[in-house]
């Protein structure tokens, strides 16, 4: 016998032990008393009030009654309520003997709600392919079930494919996972990874999903200048240091004193290129070089200073150097993933009802130790706090925007402290950039301890910036 079927046995005796031989009655939710339980919040979501309002409720809640004759909820809690919420006109109730001992009921309690297992988005999608085989459509099974339409196609879209489906089943993947796994179905190493950060560190996923999804994008850019320059003749490297004789055109100039460009070079023997991209790129950017010992060039610049010849550099000098910009470029394509991870968790804080702990401090330390920051954001119109919050706003003069924000607060006085929230958050967002895990300083180390504080989880190139140790 398994350890888990062990558990199992011993968790439905205890309950059998704690629920004994009851009477089943339909009786008015309004009238039913709700027992103290050990859920501090019974979470009420629309979807789950719609249920119960056109199905009813399905399983009976456990209750006992008392020596005054009113009827105490014990088990089902949440049931009851939106069954209070839906206008249901009766519920089943197991009404039960039981005393009112604490103890009893806390145990009782704890054993009902540990051993309740909710279904995984992977059951979810099988639910949802079958009932598509049986003819529902999208629609109706979004309102069927109360769950979102674009969750319901993304999920059939996940069910169509073979082998995202089962690494679903098998890791017992979320719903934006398998979403994200789909999206790199013609790349086993990616699909891979994934699989591996949503195994062991799923709070790092998103970071680890927008990653391959910028190295794709750039990749992209990258291969198709690649082959452009290629059909014209060009060696493409990764990388020219100064060791190998070769001079970026930027530097030169015909003996005109015209600038050099891709055209002049055209049939220079040993023309050579490095293209690079990043993740906000359209197009991949070109330098070009070409030998020194070229004919019909001269330097562009008189040069005051002078640097270290590349044979100069010990060999270990030159591959610090090297090591160095590699670290550089992974950080900058990192950093470039996670912001858009973190602007993204950002918005859903702030469309939520309920505003993070400690947002009064944040939108003070905003007006005094990132004023700077806030106050060009301003400048402009709160551009990004309007997308943030989902609004939509207007170019004005000069670059600026119109502004949104005050119909929205006078619309909804409730909603004053969020688009606060939002302006001081955006104006420090639009202050970070590449450069901030390098030189951020203390103040913005802070910003990112908070958002940590939140709930956010740093990628390692965030946690440079927060100044707080990383595993790499």
């Amino acid at each position: 016998m398994t350890k888990n079927t062990t558990t199992t046995q011993t968790a439905a005796r205890q309950t059998a032990q704690a629920v004994p031989a009851g009477v089943l009655e339909h009786l008015d939710p309004q009238t039913i008393i709700v027992e103290t339980n050990v859920r501090t919040v019974a979470p009420l979501t629309p979807e789950f009030i719609d249920g119960i309002r056109r199905f009813g409720v399905m399983q009976p809640v456990v209750a006992r009654r008392d020596e005054h004759g009113n009827v105490l909820v014990r088990m089902g809690q949440r049931r009851t309520l939106a069954a209070r919420e839906a206008q249901r006109p009766t519920i089943p109730v197991y009404v039960v003997e039981a005393d009112e001992a604490t103890t009893e009921r806390i145990v009782a309690q704890m054993i009902e709600n540990e051993h309740r297992t909710e279904l995984s988005d992977a059951d979810r999608v099988a639910a949802w392919q079958q009932l598509s085989f049986e003819g529902m459509d999208v629609a109706t099974i979004a309102k069927q079930l109360g769950t979102a339409k674009a969750r319901v196609t993304t999920g059939l879209a996940l069910a169509e494919h073979a082998g995202t489906a089962a690494a679903m089943f098998t890791h017992q993947l979320t719903l934006e996972q398998g979403a994200a796994l789909l999206d790199f179905a013609d790349d086993p190493d990616v699909t891979a990874e994934l699989i591996q950060v949503a195994t062991t560190e799923p709070e790092q996923f998103e970071h680890a999903a927008q990653r391959a999804r910028n190295d794709r994008h750039i990749r992209q850019l990258v291969d198709a200048a690649t082959e452009q320059l290629t059909g014209q003749g060009f060696a493409v490297v990764d990388y020219v240091d100064w060791s190998t004789g070769m001079v970026s055109i930027a530097q030169l100039a015909t003996l005109d004193g015209e600038p050099v460009t891709p055209d002049v070079i055209s049939e220079v023997e040993g023309r050579t290129a490095t293209v690079n991209a990043y993740a906000g790129d359209a197009e991949a950017s070109v330098r070009y070089y070409i030998p020194k010992s070229a004919k019909g060039f001269r330097d562009r610049y008189a040069s005051t200073a002078s640097k270290p010849a590349a044979d100069e550099l010990t060999p270990e000098e030159r591959e610090a150097k090297k090591q160095e910009r590699r670290q550089l470029i992974a950080n900058n394509k990192a950093w470039d993933a996670a912001q858009t991870v973190r602007r993204d968790w950002l918005a859903a804080k702030l469309r939520a009802k309920t505003l993070p702990r400690g947002a009064a401090k944040v939108i003070a330390d905003g007006l005094t130790t990132h004023r700077h920051a806030v106050s060009r954001g301003m400048d402009t119109g709160n551009r990004f706090a309007h997308e943030l919050l989902g609004v939509k706003h207007d170019k004005a003069a000069y670059g600026s925007i119109s502004d949104r924000l005050a119909a929205t607060t006078s619309k909804n006085p409730t909603r004053a402290q969020h688009v606060a929230l939002a302006i001081v958050l955006a104006g420090i967002e639009e202050s970070t950039g590449r450069h901030t895990w390098r030189q951020g300083g203390d103040d913005i180390a802070a910003y990112f301890r908070q958002l940590a504080a939140w709930g956010y989880p740093l990628s390692d190139v965030e946690r440079i910036a927060a100044k707080l140790p990383t595993d790499s």
